[in-house]
């Protein structure tokens, strides 16, 4: 039985791979952040029959002892655990640089001294920036327009210079706009929901113009097991895309008309980011990935929404609509 090893299991997308390695057979070892409180994020709302399956490594990516006794013994480790609030990388950009960069480098360099026959690094589309040509694909010029993404530009670069230096086995995986249930509020499609649910007639929001490619989480999980499973994608960096955008604006009327007609849309400016930093257009190619694996979406945009709010109805304990989480 394949042994893999998830990094930012307790978080949103390592959740739902977690959940679909073990329904793949898989013998999975779940990374999780260490707290006093012994959380383990969003697995502990997950099937108790898959949970069971699971063993939990509680541990911190920054800790470099830490990670090489988790990845002891692995063939697989998908790398996942990161800081991923833009927001938040305005206010403690140290803590990107220690989480994102030396957290990534600690796995490198674990699995190059174990031996792991595969490493998926989990990059961002943020890499690309405001796109200066669509559909972006993996030949896109890099732009860091806020801390978060210059972390993960880092990141990516120290996992290909292990692979050109140590022949290391890497992919760099890179989801565009990822959403679905359990999805942390900081995002905006939680933002929305999250608001709408609890009654709130005025929705608040940042600005409306940009685009987005949005990929459901489950299609995301799907596709990084599709790219550990082909040797076509070693040494190859791979967007995860579906093709289509919709505007801020656009999507917050869709789910106002799904939820609550009699909502309305202000302006936050809290919200706002410096003109510099805002991504204005996010498009992804998916041709790469498409070439080199035999992954296609299983959800159309409208399904995957649906499952979103129907998962939202029943969870609103965990979010907290009347402030801005950053």
């Amino acid at each position: 039985m394949e042994k893999v090893i998830v990094t930012g299991a307790d978080g949103f997308i390592g959740s739902h791979l977690c959940e679909k390695l073990v329904q793949d057979g898989k013998k999975v070892k779940a990374f999780v952040y260490y707290n006093s409180f012994n959380s383990w994020g969003w697995l502990d709302s997950i099937d108790k029959s898959i949970l069971d399956e699971i063993e939990i490594f509680a541990g911190d990516i920054r800790d470099p002892n830490g990670v090489r006794v988790a990845l002891k013994g692995m063939d697989i480790v998908y790398h996942l655990a990161a800081l991923i609030a833009i927001p938040f990388s305005y206010h403690s950009p140290d803590s990107y640089v220690d989480t994102n960069i030396k957290g990534t480098l600690n796995v490198l360099q674990a699995s190059k001294d174990l031996n792991l026959s595969r490493v998926l690094v989990t990059s961002t589309s943020e890499v690309y920036g405001t796109a200066e040509y669509v559909p972006i694909d993996e030949k896109h010029p890099y732009k860091a327009q806020s801390p978060y993404s210059a972390t993960k530009i880092a990141a990516d670069r120290l996992a290909e210079s292990f692979y050109r230096s140590f022949n290391l086995p890497v992919t760099i995986v890179r989801p565009f706009n990822a959403f679905g249930p359990r999805q942390s509020a900081r995002a905006v499609i939680p933002t929305i929901i999250s608001q709408l649910l609890s009654g709130q007639t005025l929705i608040k929001l940042g600005a409306l113009s940009p685009t987005r490619d949005f990929n459901y989480v489950k299609d995301i999980a799907n596709a990084f097991v599709a790219i550990s499973d082909s040797e076509k994608t070693l040494g190859q960096e791979i967007n995860i895309a579906t093709e289509q955008e919709i505007s801020i604006g656009r999507l917050a009327e869709e789910l106002i008309s799904q939820i609550n007609p009699s909502a309305s849309i202000v302006c936050d400016s809290e919200r706002i980011r410096p003109p510099k930093s805002e991504v204005e257009r996010l498009l992804g190619s998916s041709a790469k990935i498409r070439s080199l694996t035999d992954w296609v979406p299983q959800f159309t945009f409208s399904e995957g929404i649906a499952e979103t709010i129907a998962w939202f109805r029943n969870n609103q304990e965990n979010y907290k609509p009347n402030i801005y989480n950053i």
